[in-house]
């Protein structure tokens, strides 16, 4: 449970507090979320929780930013397109891309 959980990340971080907090963490995202962990830059351990999927890659283009003042592209109910092939023209994905503007959903 979330006490074995905690004490197994205590000892890997070598840090009580970050244990208790992957394992609260662990409990809040459940056995099909996901969890990432970076160093901070300032002095505090802290957690956040993003409902849904966030991809912090950045975006193609300027053109997809959706909110000017946090430059951030929020899109509500998106296609996403999901692949193991390498896509090398744009014309190998072009009859899914009409399709997608036809529909007028991001």
């Amino acid at each position: 449970g979330k006490e074995s959980i905690a004490q197994v990340a205590s000892i890997s971080a070598a840090d009580n507090e970050v244990g208790q907090l992957i394992a609260e963490a662990m409990e809040r995202v459940g056995n099909d979320g996901v969890i990432t962990i970076e160093e901070s830059k300032g002095f505090s351990t802290e957690m956040e929780v993003v409902e849904g999927m966030q991809f912090d890659r950045g975006y193609a283009s300027p053109y997809m930013v959706t909110d000017q003042d946090k430059m951030e592209a929020i899109l509500e109910n998106p296609y996403i397109l999901i692949t193991d092939k390498k896509i090398s023209s744009i014309q190998e994905v072009l009859p899914v891309l009409e399709q997608v503007v036809q529909q007028g959903k991001p």
